[in-house]
This record gives C-alpha cells, structure tokens and sequence, in this order.
C-alpha cells in the first residue's frame, strides 16, 4: 500500500508542478483561469475564489489547469471576458503559458538533484579510485577488499594531476603488474596486499582484480557552499538526463514505426514498479527518481505531438508563419486523434508492462 501511496504522490507532484506552471503564467498573463483542479473529474469539492474554481476530484492523481478561450472556437459568454480569453492574447504570451509547465519540470527536476548532491556531497573526479562492487572469489574480495573501500595509494603508483586520468593509470598500473603482490592503503588508513590475476586466469567479463571501480567521489564542501554547487551539478545532470532520454525517445519511435515495442520502455505499470524499488532505497532515492521523471515529463510535453505542449507550440508556429490560424474544428479533430493515438500507445507500453512482470 505504501508503494500505491509513493507511485500517487510522485505523478500528482510531476503533474501538478507542470499546471501550475500554466496557472501562474496564464494569471500574470490575466487570462482567466475558469479551474484549477487537484485530481481529475468528477469533482468531489470546488470552491470558487475570485474568478477560478479550485477543486478536488475523484482521481487523486496530478491535475489540470482550464483557461477560458483554450480552444478557439470556445464561445465566450460574456463579452466583458473576450479579452482574458487564451485565444485572443498575442502569440508570444501563448508560447509562454505553454512552456512554463515544460519549464517548471525541468526546475523540478534541477532543484531536486540540487538538494540530492547538497547532502551526499557534489560528485566530482578525485586523485583516488572507489570501489563500487567485487566479485565474490576475486582477488579483492580475498583481500578483503569491499564495496564503498576507497583506494587512496597503491604502492609505486603516482596519481596524475589531471585527476580524471586517475581511473586509467589505476588500470593500466595493475595491469602492467598482473602476477605481482601490491600494496593498498584504503581509507582509515588500512592496507591490503593483493596479486592481480594473470590474463589466463581472469573469468570471461572480469578484470585482473576482480572489482568494479570509479574515480567519481561526492566531494563534501563546506555547507554554505554545497546548495549552488549542488545547483550547478543538477543543472548539469538535467542536460545530461536530456540528451539521454532525448535519443531513448528517437529510439522508441524508430522501433515503434518498425512495429516494435521496445522493452526498455515503461508505461504507468512499469514506472509504479520501479517506484517500489526505489522507495526502498531511501528518500534521497526517491527525490533523484522524482527529478528525472520530472526532466522526462518536461521533454515529452515539448514534442511536436497533438494533445501535448509541444503540439500547440506547432500550431501557434504554423500561426506565426502563415499569419493566420487553423480552422478551430481542424485544430480540435488533430488534438482528438492525437489524444487517441497516445493512449493507444500507452495501453500498448502497458501490455508490454504487464507481459515483462508476469514472465
């Protein structure tokens, strides 16, 4: 139940994020926002403030912003409101209300590394190696070697200045020494002696020691200092995460015009499922997860698709070039099929889902 709770409370806060974006940038804006809704419809409670509805609904998941003049063909009633109506506001104020729910997932998203790397410390190179995993059997493992060890000296090895080379001369030393006894000192001071394995004697997908390793460390700076360097590191890191999630889209595409669904995608199903390892793994787990949904959430919104943010951002383009807009029941019947197609697609990702969890 609690994983139920965690995978809620993950989409409500993506979703909610992204239409506040719109509501506050529709209002400073001064286009009328009709609702402001917590949950989908049917409603459960609604109180009206001002001139929005604030409600509660049914569906206890993300939320939606309604503008007057959304759509337009909308009729507007009253005439003395023509003017806070979204269809009537010029192109630039559009474009913006649109991009804000892109922009405020994508702030989530650097806020949220930010806070991660403020208190784990800010992940940079450093002139040492770390041990992220040993294989049981290994020479380290025999040496007593353990995840989390951090291999500060190797007797005869001179770290490099330029520490993002401190990985690369850590393996080439060792292998140039396969066969010899060397001396480690780990933090706390510790030393152990191990004797890299010799090519012949190395398991197929292993290395002479038998450990996975890096030359990334979170690197504590003083506290007043770690909230803008870790920022800066989410900054980075939400770029990162974009390009990523950029070519995984290119691929999905390809493989669905190929007739594939490609394994590594994942539907609704597939995100709660992860969710609930990731909840077991701690709050700062959670909050790394939550920032890159967030970061998906805001690239997927900018495709050129109907329905999404991306779609109407092409419409007010096509707009901007042609100096005239598209027939309002063209615009509504391209949102129409393009809302099915993307449930079609989500049914079929979750199908997908539910096949990978049963087998």
């Amino acid at each position: 139940m609690g994983s139920v709770i965690t995978f809620i409370i993950i989409l409500s806060v993506l979703i909610l994020v992204h239409e506040l974006g719109h509501f506050v940038v529709a209002r400073k804006n001064k286009i009328k926002i009709e609702e402001f809704g917590f949950g989908y419809p049917p409603r459960i409670w609604g109180k009206k403030i001002g001139e929005t509805i604030f409600s509660i609904n049914w569906l206890r998941f993300g939320g939606f912003v309604r503008m007057l003049g959304e759509d337009s063909d909308q009729q507007v009633k009253n005439k003395k409101d023509l003017n806070k109506a979204f269809f009537m506001k010029k192109k630039r104020v559009r474009i913006a209300v649109l991009m804000a729910g892109v922009l405020m997932n994508f702030l989530l998203g650097v806020v949220l590394f930010g806070v991660v790397y403020t208190k784990l410390g800010i992940p940079e190179p450093v002139n040492y190696v770390v041990v992220t995993g040993v294989v049981e059997e290994s020479p380290a493992d025999k040496a007593g070697i353990k995840a989390e060890d951090k291999i500060l000296a190797v007797e005869g090895l001179e770290w490099p200045e330029e520490k993002k080379k401190s990985l690369s001369s850590f393996v080439e030393f060792v292998n140039q020494r396969k066969g010899e006894e060397l001396l480690f000192t780990l933090d706390g001071g510790d030393e152990k002696r191990v004797t890299p394995r010799l090519d012949e004697e190395i398991p197929e997908g292993q290395g002479a020691l038998g450990v996975a390793i890096t030359n990334v460390d979170f690197v504590l700076y003083p506290v007043w200092q770690r909230p803008f360097r870790g920022m800066w590191v989410g900054v980075v890191e939400a770029l990162a995460w974009g390009e990523e999630i950029i070519i995984s889209l290119g691929k999905t595409f390809y493989g669905l015009f190929q007739g594939d669904v490609p394994k590594d995608v994942a539907g609704p199903v597939g995100i709660y499922e992860i969710s609930k390892g990731v909840s077991k793994e701690g709050f700062l787990a959670i909050l790394q997860f939550v920032a890159i949904l967030s970061i998906n959430l805001s690239i997927l919104n900018l495709l050129p698709l109907p329905a999404l943010d991306g779609g109407r951002l092409m419409f007010v383009g096509f707009e901007a070039i042609t100096r005239k807009r598209v027939n309002p029941k063209i615009e509504q019947l391209i949102h129409l099929v393009g809302i099915l197609l993307l449930i079609s697609l989500m049914v079929l990702v979750t199908v997908n889902d539910v096949k990978r969890l049963v087998n």
